[in-house]
């Protein structure tokens, strides 16, 4: 859950589903399972209602001593403190080869158009290679959730790596050979982008399993700060790579993508609880069961409403941004300058992430970030210094980073196991899905009312959504309210 303020990337409106809500029967998934959990961080509780749990379990969790002190099991023997991250080999590995997989998704993503303009001298075909490459994270999505709560994690990022590095290892090939065929382009594209999506939500639903509960808060901050460091390092990476040779971007990602996988040939054990052997149900259905536990969930609803509309609002104000600068005499080094501070601004918020959640209940995090950010676009609208702006989208992209910490430890600690995959794609799908609007929206009103209007506007949006947040029976209930 974040800002798109540094990629064209961490659901909105679900309106349409409260029919399938009304038709489900509830199940032990319509409320979080983890309520009564030992690790449970006071962050998440200190937004709830003090009757929305009952005394005994919010006094027991309250009272709760520190996790790193070790514990007495029954047998009267006391167990060690779990190992720290840094320690934790799985953890490492699972990391690290996420994070070469990461850095090489984003080298290509630079790369596929830019070899494609260069090859063709053709803005539209590039545009379609782009377009192929993005439009798994529409269409896949969900079935892909569903296949990863039903297949086993492990292997699923294997075969997505190794069929990264495959598609990488031809597009190179083609590329080396001088023959451009588009359409082979195009479908190298979209395969790629289709295993992406599979690998990375295989990882997010993994992480519980080779980190201890307690662990969680600061496994995800590792992994946002790991995402943004990619994004940041990754653009620059493939563009620069196109410069020497067209094909050495994805030569190099075949080599990335081949690294992750000897690492994650290296974690042990299972990525998810084992599975019982009855009939498993059709994929819609586990799709459906999939959208309507989401329904549900009336806190993490308000929440990704919140982060659909605050994406939107950010793509459009990057639109407004560039044709500001552009307006003013400015250059594209100067909107790549804006751009990156606030990739920074966003690496730095991540890693700051576990603090403030520590600090601050969910609710305040939302409502206090959604603020935040429309405070800030005010001075946007007359600022067209490069430095100036940068400095504004650096804060935006921290207030992000510590928004996508907070939302990927609440998601993983609501969501059970079997359903993690398809809870983190609809997340990504809302999150992904709402860019899409924000710059043809905001190119239309830049044509009517220019820049400062247009941003005046946006931070007009952004505050209205502060408000909905704050006066929001459900983010007013807090995370563990009961579902109705």
């Amino acid at each position: 859950m974040k800002p798109a303020t540094d990629s064209p990337t961490e659901p909105t409106d679900l309106a349409d589903l409260a029919d399938l809500a009304d038709l489900a029967e509830p199940t032990e998934l319509t409320e979080p399972t983890e309520l009564t959990d030992p690790a449970v961080l006071p962050w998440l509780l200190a937004g709830q209602r003090d009757d929305a749990v009952p005394e005994k379990k919010h006094r027991t969790t309250a009272q709760r001593e520190p996790v790193a002190e070790p514990v007495t099991e029954p047998d009267g023997e006391t167990a060690a403190p779990p190992v720290p991250l840094r320690r934790n080999r799985d953890y490492r590995l699972l990391w690290g080869g996420a994070g070469l997989s990461l850095l090489a998704g984003r080298a290509t993503a630079v790369a596929y158009p830019l070899a494609v303009l260069w090859a063709t001298r053709s803005p539209s075909d590039a545009g379609l290679v782009g377009t192929a490459l993005l439009l798994p994270q529409l269409v896949v999505q969900l079935p892909g959730g569903a296949l990863v709560d039903r297949w086993d994690r492990r292997r699923i990022m294997l075969v997505a790596g190794i069929g990264q590095a495959v598609v990488a290892g031809v597009v190179a090939a083609l590329l080396l050979s001088g023959h451009v065929l588009l359409w082979a382009l195009l479908a190298a594209a979209f395969v790629e982008g289709t295993l992406g999506v599979l690998f990375q939500l295989a990882e997010r639903a993994a992480v519980p399993a080779v980190v201890p509960p307690e662990q969680i808060g600061a496994a995800m901050t590792g992994n946002e700060a790991r995402t943004r460091g990619a994004a940041i390092a990754g653009q620059p990476l493939g563009s620069g790579l196109v410069t020497l040779g067209s094909a050495l971007p994805f030569v190099a990602a075949a080599a990335g993508q081949l690294a992750a996988v000897v690492c994650l040939f290296g974690v042990r054990g299972k990525l998810q609880q084992e599975r019982n052997d009855a009939p498993r149900a059709a994929l819609a259905a586990e799709v459906r069961a999939g959208l309507v536990w989401m329904w549900r969930q009336h806190f993490l609803r308000a929440v990704m409403a919140a982060v659909a509309v605050s994406n939107i609002l950010f793509q459009g104000l990057n639109l407004a941004v560039m044709s500001g600068i552009q307006s003013a005499g400015g250059t594209e080094f100067q909107v790549g300058v804006v751009l990156s501070l606030s990739g920074a601004g966003g690496l730095v918020g991540a890693l700051s992430g576990g603090r403030w959640t520590e600090r601050l209940s969910m609710r305040a995090l939302v409502i206090g970030g959604l603020a935040v950010w429309a405070l800030l676009m005010v001075p946007v609208a007359v600022l067209r210094d490069p430095y100036a702006l940068g400095a504004i989208f650096a804060l935006s992209g921290y207030v992000g980073g510590v928004f996508n910490v907070a939302g990927g430890v609440y998601l993983v600690r609501i969501a059970p196991d079997s359903m993690r995959g398809r809870a983190n794609s609809l997340a990504m799908l809302v999150g992904g899905g709402a860019m899409a609007a924000g710059p043809v929206a905001a190119g239309f009103a830049l044509e009517g009312l220019g820049p400062t209007r247009t941003i005046l506007g946006l931070s007009l949006a952004m505050a209205v959504t502060a408000l909905a947040a704050l006066i929001s029976p459900a983010l007013r209930r807090g995370p563990f309210a009961a579902a109705d």
